[in-house]
């Protein structure tokens, strides 16, 4: 046996043969499992089985094969204390200088569709974690390998210095226990989730995020920031979005691309959303996309210019050429036509994105404060008019009913305090963020001007005085939608009544912030 040793069992085969070919020229000799074992053999390299090494065979299929003192014993000895080499020596254990592991594809597994409870446990690691925990902690001796991308950057350095610095062994060590943190992440949520009446909010709560990219900066230049994706997002979220063409995607661009995305999938009916500044500025349903779209771009002309633009329908040419006219960030949509593509393409920064409607949404959603994080149950259920009571003398006709339906999907997604004008499915005045709710109706009004005429206004929360309903009224407002429940509703109900106007109540709150 060589001086050096060197463990390989990986998962993911990546580099793995240029890998051994390196440690092998560096005098190291191979110890393996299983698949490692067979593909290195397959490469004519010279290998050594570890029930060569334990003198013990693998048994319980496979359960039981590196969990062993003539294994963990090379690992986790201390090469500098004259106890441990005494030990090593009378046991006949041959240190190890270097493990390689990656782990069984558990979430690759579990993301199946029709996946187990038992395939699931069956790929749930057990002695591949030992091993990375112990040459982890043991780093000072021993080198620990979790990620195949590393492999160029250590044969480098060993092929330089002969050994790995002991700053690079703390690095891989560190990289190697959140590999293992995540792994377990991975493993508790989702069986926590199998479990009979599993709670909303767990004691424990685990989050696995791996770094997706480094961004320019942040929300402005003198922030750094990055971009993390779950370890499985789903389909259709923006984490799992392919970009097309153009320029990377900055914090701000992920942050308003999640907003249009969530907006344009409320809707039914083709439908077209821009956003700006994490608010939508003009949103629109219409006949077909093409017409949803000069809608949505007339709600607002000014703000769409260099805004984010979603659509729910694949984007066709005669759409892509209205959009390609003005400077927009992002486009995103389920599908491109070929000529959409073209168009679009010849705009070199505009950055595309492609991802599949996708209706089933996380169900929780999180807001980091100092010191702790804010977990609430996600609001996935649909906008309709099922359970929503007319308050008024006047009650509403359909068109007034589906505009108030279409006001409040948009009204969801603005933030606190909001107030949406729309008209015969178009976006007519938003106001946004407000530190009090008629200051936003009159935003929302004044961009409406002659288009309030006959509009439906809707708001996110209650009215504590009157004063909405009074400036509605003055605007030709036909119809308010709340959510109802102030002390005050009276007032507001007999303002209503007071100009003929329709006034519903959906008991439905729509709080962003």
């Amino acid at each position: 046996m060589k001086n050096k040793l060197a463990l390989l069992s990986v998962s993911d085969k990546t580099g793995l043969v240029d890998f051994a070919k390196g440690l092998i020229r560096q005098g190291y000799a191979i110890i393996s499992t299983g698949g490692t074992k067979k593909t290195l053999l397959e490469a004519a390299l010279p290998v050594m089985s570890v029930s060569e090494v334990t003198g013990f065979p693998e048994i319980l299929d496979g359960r039981v094969k590196t969990l062993h003192p003539l294994i963990h014993g090379g690992i986790l000895a201390r090469r500098d204390l004259e106890e441990h080499r005494q030990q090593l020596a009378a046991h006949g254990i041959g240190a190890i200088d270097l493990v390689a592991v990656n782990l069984y594809p558990f979430a690759q597994t579990v993301s199946k569709p029709a996946v187990t409870l038992e395939e699931a446990i069956e790929n749930i690691d057990i002695g591949g974690p030992a091993m990375v925990r112990a040459a982890a902690k043991n780093y000072r001796h021993v080198a620990v390998v979790v990620n195949p991308a590393r492999y160029p950057e250590l044969l480098a350095e060993l092929e330089q210095r002969g050994t790995l610095r002991e700053e690079t062994r703390f690095a891989l060590a560190v990289e190697a226990f959140a590999h293992t943190a995540e792994y377990d992440t991975m493993i508790s949520g989702w069986l926590q989730r199998q479990l009979s009446g599993a709670p909303l909010f767990p004691q424990t709560l685990l989050l696995p995020f791996t770094l997706q990219q480094a961004l320019r900066y942040g929300e402005n230049p003198q922030q750094a920031a990055a971009f993390y994706r779950e370890a499985a997002p789903l389909p259709g979220s923006i984490a799992a979005a392919r970009q097309l063409h153009g320029r990377e995607l900055s914090f701000n661009n992920l942050n308003d691309l999640n907003a249009a995305w969530e907006l344009v999938q409320e809707f039914e009916e083709p439908a077209a959303v821009a956003v700006k500044h994490a608010n939508p500025c003009g949103v629109a349903v219409g006949r077909d996309l093409h017409a949803a779209y000069m809608s949505a771009f007339d709600s607002d002309p000014v703000s769409i210019f260099g805004g984010i633009v979603a659509v729910n329908r694949k984007l066709d040419a005669r759409t892509a050429r209205q959009m390609s006219e003005i400077f927009l960030e992002v486009i995103i949509a389920p599908e491109y036509e070929p000529e959409a593509l073209d168009i679009l393409t010849a705009k070199k920064d505009l950055r595309l994105l492609q991802a599949p409607l996708d209706f089933s949404r996380q169900p929780l959603d999180y807001k980091k404060v100092s010191g702790g994080l804010l977990v609430q149950e996600a609001d996935n259920q649909p906008v309709g008019s099922a359970g929503w009571k007319p308050v008024s003398k006047a009650l509403p006709d359909s068109r007034i009913l589906a505009g108030m339906v279409f006001a409040m999907k948009v009204v969801k997604h603005v933030k606190s305090n909001a107030i949406v004008l729309a008209k015969d499915g178009q976006t007519v005045g938003i106001g946004a963020g407000q530190m009090n709710r008629v200051g936003a109706a009159r935003i929302a009004l004044a961009q409406a001007g002659e288009k309030a005429r006959g509009a439906v206004l809707a708001s996110d929360a209650f009215f504590p005085f009157r004063d909405t309903v009074d400036e509605a009224a003055a605007a030709g407002v036909a119809g308010i939608v709340q959510p109802g429940g102030s002390l005050k509703d009276q007032e507001s109900i007999a303002a209503a009544d007071e100009y003929g106007l329709v006034m519903v109540m959906t008991g439905r709150r729509f709080f962003k912030h």
